[in-house]
């Protein structure tokens, strides 16, 4: 039996740069896992579009694909856009089976590696003092993502012995510039910037142009295609294929009538 097919989605970004950290996403799953079938796909400007993907994967004979997408602040619900590619790509593809999985989400296992981006950040800056510290994102998520990326900056402030805001991107909830005045206002004077996003996209370089106008000591790089971000994408994808399982009646039968003896 064929594993289902593996599509991380992306949103993209007019810089090529971007899209790569999704390519080597894909290449190192492929690494770890050569036995499935990997790829990467985007919304938007990048390609391959997710289209393109599926057609490759139609054409390939494997006829069950999970969509997994590269979301660090939704926990549980997806962008709207991934819901309509899902929509669409059943409506288009009536002979492969589909699932969308629960975005990767603000999982504290990528507090590790913000701590790795962010101390790489301040040896280059050369900052021998940190009083401060703001969690910057790129929107604030669904309600349990956001109160997920709270409650990592919670962690991460206990963990530095630092007070720590948090910083989204859009409109969603307080900028980079309103938490280090927010730090300020409380007597903090050297504030570094941990960067809780994927790949270096226009968000990422709005946030951190404003950190450092603002003042902040330093800011890091994103979380990129590290190891956690791989082992998250893999456990979401084996539990959304899980719905693409096919019990029958005669399967599900025995495990009932042991389930009403042990109740019994």
């Amino acid at each position: 039996m064929t594993a289902p097919a593996l599509v991380m989605v992306a949103r993209g970004s007019s810089d090529p740069l971007v899209a790569q950290v999704t390519h080597e996403l894909a290449g190192g799953l492929q690494d770890l896992r050569p036995e499935m079938d990997v790829y990467g796909a985007f919304l938007q400007q990048n390609p391959p579009t997710a289209k393109q993907v599926i057609d490759r994967i139609a054409s390939s004979g494997n006829t069950e694909v999970v969509l997994v997408p590269l979301q660090l602040t939704h926990a549980v619900e997806c962008d709207p856009a991934m819901t309509d590619l899902l929509h669409r790509s059943r409506a288009d593809y009536p002979d492969l089976r589909f699932t969308l999985s629960r975005p990767i989400g603000p999982e504290i296992s990528l507090l590790t590696i913000l701590d790795q981006r962010l101390r790489s950040a301040l040896s280059q800056a050369r900052c021998l003092e940190l009083d401060g510290l703001v969690l910057s994102a790129s929107c604030a998520g669904d309600p349990r993502g956001s109160a997920l990326l709270a409650r990592r900056a919670r962690q991460w402030s206990t963990h530095h012995r630092l007070p720590c805001l948090t910083a989204v991107a859009d409109d969603s909830g307080p900028s980079v510039a309103h938490a280090i005045m927010g730090l300020r206002a409380q007597g903090r004077r050297h504030i570094a910037v941990g960067s809780f996003f994927l790949s270096a996209d226009e968000s990422y370089h709005t946030q951190s142009d404003l950190a450092y106008r603002y003042g902040a000591v330093s800011v890091s790089e994103p979380i990129g295609a590290a190891r956690e971000v791989l082992d998250l994408v893999l456990a979401r994808y084996a539990f959304a294929a899980m719905d693409l399982l096919d019990f029958g009646a005669d399967e599900m039968a025995e495990p009932v009538r042991h389930l009403s003896v042990v109740g019994a």
